[in-house]
This record gives structure tokens, sequence and C-alpha cells, in this order.
């Protein structure tokens, strides 16, 4: 028996050293040292672990293997550090990697636990969860009609994955309905294209990122170049859309910022390790030579989308407009362990160039808008000039050119997209001056 414990106890041991050395720490320590340092590894706890694991073993009511216990221990290990640091086993780390390359089978949304239950951040645009309704916010309790606090969350998150053409029945509460609602939504590939372009009008172009992945800032500069080719004229501002942005890598929120600010830090991190101490820079050069830019965010903006907003705000290089985001600014390290699997760590805080922490904070707007629904008042026709018999008609002068009337697009279904644009036209009427 003595043997056996002896053993759990230099694998405990072993599995937290191998993930500290994995993870560029400080000087790896010997297991005697481990042993040695009772602030480290205190001893009475190491020794309630290994009877608590031998009473598992031997009396729980199906019998579980050394491999197993041990797995659910290092998982253990993440589960209480706060709602980012989990353990990733193969296909949690393979699924990890697909979504940073944008295809992976699912619904499309990115989630959270919270309180036992799974938390919608927000959808992703054009996937089956958009589409279906879902909505930032909402709170999954039923998958197939079982209880989410019943299966735990973790495995509640992984079970809205799966193959394309399966479906998946949420039963979700959101606040203000009276109550539940049920969504039947069918899995599909979730092939993302994270930034998209187009032009709201003459001039005044419309960037939407939905997610920050490899190559969302080589695609972010690429859409800026393509508006330019497109534009008639010059361009007169730009609305980057960041609502529902649940973030994603760090370095493409630095590489599209970074595009956009004529050089100075981007946004720094720091942390307990040497390595998590970081400051993240942009090089000399804005694509847009100033060209006003105004920044939506709302409270599914999250992580990398926060950077991106932070950085633009402090430089005074745009205008963040919308409701305040959802504050992530914790970094977290992904440390392989080298055989498939891997562990999701929170190694370091974000903080914007002015030294403003995004952790549970997030970024506050300079203008907030609230979403709301726009109607058009109602008047009476009333006379005018051109209505009275015998008016004089319009001069006009011999180089005057025909008419011509702007075609814009209808904002009236998005208030905040629409407040965006106005605020446009004042700075480029302004500057005109």
């Amino acid at each position: 028996m003595f043997k056996r414990l002896f053993f759990i106890w230099l694998s405990l041991t072993s599995i937290c050293f191998s993930i500290w050395s994995s993870a560029d720490a400080e000087p790896s320590l010997t297991e005697a040292e481990l042993v040695a340092d009772e602030s480290r590894l205190p001893l009475h706890e190491l020794r309630l672990f290994t009877q608590v694991f031998e009473q598992i073993r031997l009396g729980y009511v199906e019998e579980v293997s050394d491999t197993e216990l041990l797995k659910n221990a290092i998982a253990g290990l993440l589960l209480e550090l706060d709602p980012h640091s989990v353990y990733l086993d193969t296909e949690r780390y393979t699924d990890l990697q697909e979504s940073a390359t944008g295809e992976y089978g699912g619904l499309g949304m990115e989630v959270g636990g919270e309180n036992g239950l799974v938390k919608v951040i927000s959808p992703i645009d054009d996937t089956p969860a958009a589409k279906a309704g879902i909505e930032a916010g909402d709170l999954i309790v039923e998958m197939n009609d079982t209880p989410v606090r019943g299966m735990g969350v973790q495995k509640a998150i992984d079970k809205l994955r799966g193959e394309k053409g399966t479906s998946i029945k949420l039963t979700v509460y959101r606040e203000g309905q009276d109550g539940p609602l049920e969504f039947e939504v069918v899995r599909d590939i979730i092939k993302l294209s994270s930034v998209r372009s187009r032009f709201l009008q003459p001039g005044y172009g419309y960037i939407r990122v939905s997610q920050f992945q490899h190559s969302s800032g080589g695609d972010f500069i690429k859409n800026i170049e393509t508006l330019k080719k497109e534009s008639d004229g010059p361009i007169k501002g730009l609305v980057l859309d960041l609502r529902n942005n649940p973030g994603g890598l760090v370095p493409a929120a630095v590489e599209m910022a970074g595009a956009l600010i004529d050089g100075g830090t981007v946004v720094y991190t720091e942390g307990r390790l040497p390595s998590a101490n970081r400051s993240f820079e942009a090089s000399a050069g804005d694509i847009l030579e100033g060209v006003p830019v105004v920044v939506l965010i709302n409270g599914g903006s999250a992580s990398a989308s926060e950077i991106v907003a932070g950085a633009l705000q402090d430089h005074q290089r745009a205008a963040v407009i919308g409701t305040q985001s959802f504050g992530k600014g914790s970094v977290q390290t992904v440390i392989p362990l080298g055989d498939g699997r891997a562990v999701k760590l929170t190694t370091a805080r974000y903080f914007t160039p002015e030294g403003r922490s995004i952790q549970a904070e997030g970024i506050a707007p300079d203008m907030v808008v609230e979403r709301a629904e726009i109607r058009p008042y109602k008047i009476r026709e009333t006379t005018r000039e051109a209505d009275l018999d015998g008016h004089l008609e319009t001069a006009k002068s011999s180089d005057e050119k025909a008419d011509q009337r702007i075609e814009t697009e209808d904002l009236s279904g998005d208030n905040q997209l629409y407040e965006a644009v106005n605020l446009l036209r004042g700075f480029h009427l302004l500057g005109s001056h």
C-alpha cells in the first residue's frame, strides 16, 4: 500500500513539474526540491490527496483506472482558478486549433460557464446559432431536455460541437422573457470569414470583424486596400464593427490596431513570469492616413476586440461608441504537454496603452448608444415655396452639375451603426472647413 501511495505522490509531483517547465517559468526544480518546498507542494495536502485517490480507486461503485483519476486530478488543478484556465485533452486541444484556423463542426457561438450554466457570450455571424436566433447573454439551461447543471459546464460546452447535419435542442433563459425559449439548431461546418467590408454610402466604408483568427490582421489590411480601390474618391470615414466579437488571437488584434496607429504601444501584459510581461508595439504608418474611424462595441465584444478598441481609444485614433464591452482582460497561454494534450492557463492581464486594466472592467465607449428601434416621426405635409403659384424658378449657374442623389444603405434597423455614420459625416464636415 505504501509503495502504491508513494508512486501516486511521485506522479502528481511529476505532473506539476512538467506543466511549469513547459510554461517557460522559473528555472526547473528537481523532484526532491519540490518535496522540500512546503509552500509549493504542501506535504499534508499531498498525503490527503493520495488517501482520497486510493479510496476512490478501491471503493467507487464502478472501477476507474488510475490514468482516468489522474486526468481528472489535472483538470481539478485548474477548475477553480478562473473560468478560462482549463485542461485540454486530445479532442479539445484539436478543437482549439481548429477554431484558430476558422473551421470546425458546431453551432458557431462563443460560450462560457456561469453559475453552473452555459452563457452565450456572442453568436458568430452567419452561423447556425445566429440564424436560429441565439443572442448574446442567453443562458443555456438544457440540451436535448437534459439539464446542463447535471452534466457539468465543460461537458455541456463540448456537446455543442458535432458532425455537420446533426441537430441539438437548446432550452435557454433570456432576460426580459417570461419563460424559457427553445431552439432546434442543426450543426454545420463553421467556416469563419472573420473580416468583411462594404460601403455604407459613397466615401464611408464599413468593416465587420467577427473573430480574431490567424489571418484576421492581414485580411483587415486587404479589405481597407479593396475599399480604397473601389471608392470613387478618397475615403471620408470608416466604421469598424467589433460588436459581439468574442476575441481570439492577440497577434491579429495587434496587427489590426497597429495598421491604424502611427507607431506606439498597442497593448501590454503583466504577469508573474518574466515571459508574461510584454509590450506589443505598432509600426510607423497609418494605412488610412488619419481618416476618421468609429469603432462599435457592445457587451459581446471581448478579449482581442477590447484590445483593438482600447488601443485606438487611448491613441485618440478612433471614437468608440456603443455599450460597455465584456471585460475579458486576461491572457491565456496554451501549454502543449507533448502527447496531443495541453493546458490553457491564465498567465497575465491586458492593459491599454494608458495603463487601463481591461479585466472585469471592459472598455467604456466615448459615446453610449444603446440598441433602440428607429421609427420616423410622421408629420403633416406643409406648403413650401415651390407649391405657391407664380413662384420664382431656381437660378442655375452655367457650370452647375445635374442633381446627383447619393444612394445610401438603409440603416434604420441598426441605430448604433446609424449613429456611427452620422458621427463620421460630422467629422468630415467639420474637418473640411
